[in-house]
């Protein structure tokens, strides 16, 4: 039977970690609930080299923070009360800060979602607004509920994508330092012995020594060239015109992956902002703001105006010829139902499992690449280096 570790409350504050053996997650839930204990979080245990990389620690804590608030409102705790646990409990000291902050504001007499307004930085204006709906709704809970199913799937996505990058980036650095520290400090030992060779030294070798001697001279200009054109290059990003032409040049380089990734986004907040009571308006406003791309962010721009004249979403996000036709048909039979949220989801899954599938391929793709074009760049500075020995021992190559 799997063995669950769990996180969990009291009503008085007091928690408590442990271990319990359960069938399923659901089950190992139950029971803690009937313990008299309210779960805050029952996972399986994950080995440490598993464990995904998160990208933003600022994420992770926005959603431990959802997740266990939800699960404090899902058992009768008032929302003071419930932020004063997490006050106490969070086990990240910012988030600690923040929570005091918002519990602060509201026995001061503002509401939740106004609350959270007030700290931009960790919870963006979509997590704000289905706050709002919620409160106004009289459904918190499970307002909450539906953010954390949406926080854990984006991140679960993000996690993939970085994680698949890990080993690549890792085989590009580890290369490039190979070469560097090769040419910059091993071949130079060499250059003075084969110097005497003159113009008797292949060719490939005299390539190789006057590479290697460039950077040995000049590698401090280099450097500093290299790091003004990054800072140069990061405030360029800055701009808005930076901004939008490195997006499409992303956009024409990994064309696929990018709109795939973006409609499983747009997809996904806009079927949780809608399902959870959000106006159409408003929602396809906060949804534009999650698109990374502004070149595909511009494309849907109008699509709120197409709304506003009655034109549904379907219409104009088809002119907008950004989304994949799949995307667009699931949309319109979704508009032409009733379900739209419903159908907008079901897009998000399939394409956020399509763009795992897509970003493997592209991995499998990168990696080999890598290794053969490593490969050449250290069989070339080897074979220059053997030619040049052979021609000094007047061995036949």
């Amino acid at each position: 039977m799997p063995v669950f570790s769990y996180r969990s409350t009291t009503r008085d504050g007091v928690t408590a970690d442990g271990i319990i053996e359960a069938p399923d997650e659901k089950t190992a839930v139950e029971q803690l609930r009937t313990s008299g204990l309210i779960p805050l979080e029952v996972r399986l245990p994950r080995e440490s080299w598993r464990m995904p990389l998160r990208v933003k620690t600022g994420q992770a804590d926005l959603l431990s923070f959802t997740s266990e608030l939800s699960a404090l409102l899902g058992a009768g705790l008032p929302l003071d009360r419930g932020l004063d646990i997490l006050s106490e409990i969070s086990e990240s000291g910012e988030m600690r800060g923040v929570t005091r902050s918002v519990l602060r504001s509201i026995r001061e007499g503002s509401s939740f979602s106004d609350a959270l307004q007030r700290h931009p930085k960790v919870f963006p204006r979509l997590y704000v607004n289905l706050v709002r709906a919620g409160e106004a709704g009289g459904v918190l809970d499970t307002v909450l509920d539906k953010l954390n199913e949406y926080l854990e799937s984006t991140q679960e996505l993000r996690d993939h994508v970085v994680s698949a990058m890990i080993y690549p980036a890792i085989l590009t650095v580890t290369g490039g330092v190979s070469i560097l520290i090769l040419l910059a400090y091993v071949l130079p030992k060499f250059s003075a012995i084969l110097a005497e060779l003159g113009d008797a030294l292949p060719v490939p070798t005299k390539v190789l020594l006057a590479l290697a001697g460039g950077i040995q001279s000049w590698g401090w200009l280099l450097a500093l060239l290299a790091a003004a054109g990054g800072v140069a290059f990061r405030n360029w990003l800055r701009t808005e015109q930076g901004r939008t032409r490195w997006d499409a040049f992303k956009l024409r380089l990994l064309e696929d992956v990018i709109r795939k990734l973006e409609t499983a986004r747009f997809c996904r907040t806009l079927g949780t902002l809608l399902r959870s009571g959000v106006p159409l308006l408003q929602a396809l406003e906060n949804a534009r703001d999650v698109v990374g791309n502004r070149v595909i962010a511009a494309a849907i721009r109008d699509v709120s105006r197409g709304a506003k004249e009655g034109k549904g979403i379907a219409a104009p996000l088809a002119d907008a010829k950004v989304f994949p036709p799949l995307a667009l048909s699931m949309i319109l039979v979704g508009e032409e139902t009733g379900r739209l949220d419903e159908m907008l989801l079901k897009v998000a899954d399939s394409y956020e499992k399509s763009l795992k599938q897509a970003v493997k391929r592209f991995i499998s793709l990168l990696e080999p690449v890598l290794i053969l074009t490593m490969g050449v760049l250290i069989g070339f500075i080897v074979v220059a280096m053997l030619m040049a020995v052979f021609s000094i021992t007047e061995v036949p190559f």
